[in-house]
Formats: structure tokens, C-alpha cells, sequence
């Protein structure tokens, strides 16, 4: 779960971390209150949306004058922002951050990520920030500072120093480079964050201070941290997946035409490659679970069709925990309670597959039943062109 810049300013203010002054504005109106409140000559109006790259993109203005920050607020409030992270639809800016602009004597880069497969927290730290961090190691690979701490031991001061020795930072600096280095660690420990991300973090006067900051946090442990849950913003996100995500279900939106409803992850990644060597496009990647009872199987359908593009459904379910016909009574419900209208094909293997297939042909005919996943998808893809011809 990603959350916006001002979230996670002011997660990183609850260890001490320097921070600009800011506020958030809703109207025009109290973008103006804000700058007024926050004082000075100069202010950063930052569009809020869950996306990095907004300043090539538009969404970050410089404003000299109250009168440019309302100016701002009205130009981007409303707007959809177009970055190269968000894909061509962008993202609905319906929130602004103004913060005061401060002086920039220098720019560092410095981010937190959990690496799943070495099962450590990975420190990366450059002494050019401002740009994605994939610039920083194409352009200026030798400038990258990496360390690895162990979570049974967490970080240590001597690891912060030695992050911050490899900033490059004048000796008077460095203290203050280690506490807020390892601020930043309690951060992403203490909040059960994936990422965080401070870009640029700035040296300004003699202080070091956070500009701009991401976060991302692990779904799995939000039933703990339910803080953090009350800070997601649905309208920042693929409207499918949260509609999935709402109902227990595991779905990643696609570009293609062919729903895809399958049990375990592998199984799913097989059959969407199987779709593609067949010709076509699956519409979503979405993993029903282990308990594949009829009412889940239901509410799968009900997820694949939020899809407007989805023009044909494949099923395939492979019963170890599952059984066939609890899944063929989901598609028999489906069928009749949500109002499947298009091209459905379903393959089934596994505990009570028979009892499944007997379930399918006798109150489910139109229903295309498939052997192999090989024939499933090459079924989907006919029933594809079909659709095709006759929409032509």
C-alpha cells in the first residue's frame, strides 16, 4: 500500500526527522490560507498523488506570491497528472501539499527497501539526489552507497556512519547524517514499511531536511498497524484491484481482453503465459486462494467484470484444498447471480473433477469445458475472435 508525500512527512516527523514547513490544501482558498499561515516570499505547491517524476510532469509549482499559489491550486486541483509511473490514464489530483520553499545547498538521495529473497533490509544512499534512483545508477553508479542490515540486530550506528562517510559530508555534518539515517530505519521498522524513499534529501544552512519522501508498507501486516490502514487513498488506485482487494481476493489489473479467475500464483502465471502463446491478452492476473468455496467464486466473477475490456472469462482451477465441484456450484452461481453475458471457459482438474464437469455440463451448458490448459486457452482465444466477427 503506497501513501502520499505529506503521509509519510508526517510519519517521518514522529522520530525527529527535519522537515519543511507545509500544509495541505483542499480549494484554492486554502492553498492561499496555507501560504499565508506557513509565511515567507517563496512556496512549493506539490500535486498529491501516489507517483514519483511530478515535477517533469507538472504537478510540483514554484510560487512567489499567495496570489501564484491560489493560481497553482486552481490550474492543478481536479487535473489528472500524467507521469511516467502513472501510465497514459494518470492520476486524479484532489489534494495539495504547499510547503515553504527553503534554500538547496545540496541534494542527496537515500531509500529503505526490504529485499524479500535475502530477507534484509537494503540501504541505498547517493550523493546525487533529485533524480529516480535509476538515473543515479545509470549517470553516476560510483556515487551509490549500499549496506545491508540484519532485522535481528537492526541498524547499527556504526552502519549510519559509514552511510554517511560515503555522502561525502563534512565532519560537523555527519552526527546529524547518522540520526537521521537511523531515524529513517525506525521508521520503516516501526510502521512495517517495503520502501521509503527520500528524494532529495537536502543540506540546507547546516541542517539536513526531507524535501520529498515515498512510502510503501506490507498489506500483510496492515491488521496490526491499523493507523496506517486509515491512510490509504482508494481514489489513487486501479478501481479493480480495489474492488478485489475489498473482497479478500489477490488481482493485478492488465491491458488485455480475457478474464482469468485461477487458483495459486504459479498456476496463474502458466496460464496467462499459455493466453499469450495462444494469440491473445489476459485482462488480469487474480488468485482465488485455497478456499475456493462457491460464494468466492462468485465474487471472482463480480471482480473480473468491473473489467470493461473483458470480453471473455477463462477459469482455471486446479482442486488440491479446492474441490472441482465447489468451484463448478461458484460458476453455476455466478452464472445466475451475477450475469455472465459473454464467453466462458472453464478447465478443472483435480479432487472431484467428474463430479465438477457433470455439475458444468448438466446446469451450465453453454459453458466451454476444457481438459488441458493448453486447450482452455486456445478455446478463449477462439471465443475471442468470435466475439470480434460478430461485433464487427
Amino acid at each position: 500500500m503506497d501513501i502520499h508525500e505529506y503521509q509519510a512527512k508526517e510519519l517521518l516527523a514522529t522520530h525527529g526527522i527535519q522537515l519543511p514547513r507545509g500544509g495541505l490544501a483542499y480549494s484554492p482558498e486554502q492553498a492561499h490560507y496555507r501560504a499565508t499561515e506557513i509565511g515567507g516570499d517563496v512556496w512549493i505547491v506539490k500535486a498529491q498523488v501516489h507517483s514519483g517524476a511530478r515535477g517533469k510532469a507538472g504537478g510540483v509549482i514554484l510560487c512567489r506570491s499567495e496570489k501564484e499559489v491560489e493560481e497553482a491550486a486552481e490550474k492543478l486541483l481536479g487535473r489528472r497528472l500524467v507521469t511516467t509511473q502513472t501510465g497514459p490514464k494518470g492520476k486524479l489530483i484532489n489534494r495539495l501539499y504547499v510547503e515553504e520553499g527553503i534554500r538547496i545547498d545540496r541534494e542527496l538521495y537515500l531509500g529503505f527497501v526490504l529485499d524479500r529473497k535475502e530477507e534484509r533490509i537494503v540501504v541505498v544512499a547517493s550523493s546525487s539526489g533529485g533524480m529516480e534512483i535509476e538515473e543515479i545508477a545509470e549517470k553516476e553508479p560510483d556515487s551509490l552507497v549500499r549496506c545491508r542490515i540484519d532485522p535481528g540486530f537492526g541498524m547499527r550506528d556504526f552502519e549510519a556512519r559509514e552511510i554517511a562517510f560515503g555522502l561525502g559530508l563534512d565532519g560537523k555534518l555527519i552526527g546529524k547524517a547518522v540520526d537521521t539515517i537511523l531515524a529513517c530505519y525506525r521508521v520503516f521498522r516501526d510502521f512495517d514499511a517495503t520502501m521509503l524513499e527520500i528524494n532529495p534529501l537536502v543540506l540546507s544552512k547546516d541542517e539536513l531536511r526531507a524535501l520529498d519522501c515515498k512510502m510503501s508498507f506490507d498489506e500483510n501486516a496492515l491488521f496490526r498497524r491499523p493507523d496506517i490502514s486509515e491512510l490509504r487513498d482508494k481514489s489513487q488506485e486501479d478501481p479493480r484491484e480495489t474492488f478485489a482487494s475489498d473482497r479478500g481476493l489477490s488481482y493485478v489489473g492488465l491491458d488485455g481482453d480475457i478474464g482469468c479467475i485461477i487458483n495459486g500464483a504459479g498456476l496463474a502465471m502458466a496460464t496467462m503465459d499459455m493466453i499469450k502463446l495462444s494469440g491473445g491478452e489476459p485482462a488480469n492476473f487474480l488468485d482465488i486462494g485455497g478456499g475456493a468455496s462457491p460464494e468466492r467464486v462468485a465474487k471472482s466473477f463480480r471482480a473480473v467484470l468491473q473489467d470493461k475490456n473483458v470480453q471473455v472469462i477463462l477459469v482455471n482451477i486446479f482442486a488440491g484444498i479446492n474441490r472441482c465441484d465447489w468451484v463448478a456450484e461458484g460458476v453455476v452461481k455466478a452464472l445466475e447471480e451475477v450475469g455472465v453475458k459473454m464467453p466462458l471457459v472453464v478447465r478443472l482438474a483435480g479432487t472431484n473433477v467428474e463430479k465438477g464437469k457433470k455439475i458444468l455440463v448438466e446446469r451450465a451448458p453453454d459453458v466451454i469445458v476444457a481438459d488441458t490448459l493448453a486447450e482452455a486457452a486456445e478455446h478463449a482465444v477462439s471465443a475471442l475472435k468470435e466475439v470480434r466477427k460478430n461485433a464487427a
